[in-house]
């Protein structure tokens, strides 16, 4: 951020508050505090009415408020997406209010951002809830880079780490959606290398640059019609477990796969469901403890015990 643009953010978040001290500028701009005493300098030289007390703070001179400042195209598209992480993550008394604000963000768009805004909305899509995945905030840095190219359909190169083996490979991809599910965001792209569609994990992007080339529509293309496909396509594994009544709520909701209730037993009820992993399912179900047991197949119950003894001897 360059300093013309930080001394409008700085009047800005001095704007949406009552108080603010010198120590909370520094850290949310991550600058010294030297370079706050000299912005704030320069602010009430160009006219800024700011009212600063020594150990106390700055605040702005009541009735004093910036004209509106346009959202850059980045900043609408973090919004719009956040709305959509809202509408599935919240009870339903969000859903008014946050489809009336999103209008009101639509009014006041430029065309031209509007549109760019709606094909990334359309390009993603957000399936169950967050899981248990233990994800690293820090390790998703590439998901506004991959939006971009999402919406102006340029060409990607990656260098990504798969998930069954530690080497690394240079992709070249043309970005067509994303994708929110178990906790993590995948890339949805045609990748040049194997010559079809594939899904990369976000967090396991090493390096991301633009390729320079704008690749062409793909009319017959749907980003949900493809995510059908392949979850149609998949192999998965039919198990049963066994769930307490206190956790049940919990599990339906961090669960993205349907939970279908048998039979009511010990204070709580079997379930049935189908998995992509033996190995998350069984992570999943200890992280419950003893509100939650594996009952088929024996492989996951074998599992679960694996990690519970493991768990016994790193706290023995």
């Amino acid at each position: 951020m360059n300093r013309t643009d930080r001394l409008v953010a700085m009047v800005m978040f001095l704007q949406g508050r009552r108080l603010v001290r010198a120590q909370e500028l520094a850290e949310h701009f991550e600058i010294s505090l030297r370079t706050v005493y000299r912005d704030m300098a320069a602010l009430g030289e160009a006219g800024v009415p700011i009212a600063g007390e020594a150990g106390v703070g700055y605040s702005l001179v009541k009735g004093y408020h910036l004209p509106p400042v346009m959202l850059t195209a980045d900043e609408a598209s973090a919004l719009f997406v956040g709305a959509e992480l809202v509408k599935e993550f919240t009870d339903a008394s969000f859903g008014g209010p946050m489809m009336s604000a999103l209008d009101k963000l639509r009014a006041v768009l430029p065309r031209e951002r509007q549109d760019q805004v709606e094909r990334l909305v359309r390009q993603t899509v957000i399936m169950g809830r967050s899981g248990n995945v233990a994800v690293n905030p820090a390790a998703q840095t590439w998901l506004l880079p991959v939006q971009r190219g999402v919406v102006q359909r340029r060409v990607l190169q990656l260098r990504y780490r798969g998930r069954e083996r530690a080497e690394e490979t240079m992709r070249a991809v043309e970005p067509l959606g994303v994708v929110f599910y178990g906790g993590a965001w995948y890339l949805v792209a045609w990748c040049r290398l194997r010559r079809d569609f594939r899904q990369f994990r976000i967090d396991r992007i090493r390096e991301l640059t633009e390729a320079g080339e704008i690749f062409p529509v793909r009319p017959d293309f749907s980003l949900r019609e493809h995510l059908a496909r392949e979850e149609a396509a998949a192999d998965t594994i039919p198990t049963r477990i066994w769930l307490a009544a206190e956790v049940q709520e919990r599990a339906r909701a961090e669960s993205y796969a349907t939970l279908s209730e048998e039979r009511a037993r010990d204070g709580g009820a079997e379930f049935s469901l189908f998995t992509f992993s033996i190995e998350w399912l069984a992570r999943w179900l200890l992280s419950f403890g003893p509100a939650a047991e594996a009952l088929d197949p024996p492989e996951l119950r074998e599992r679960v015990a694996d990690l519970a003894r493991e768990t016994v001897r790193r706290y023995g």
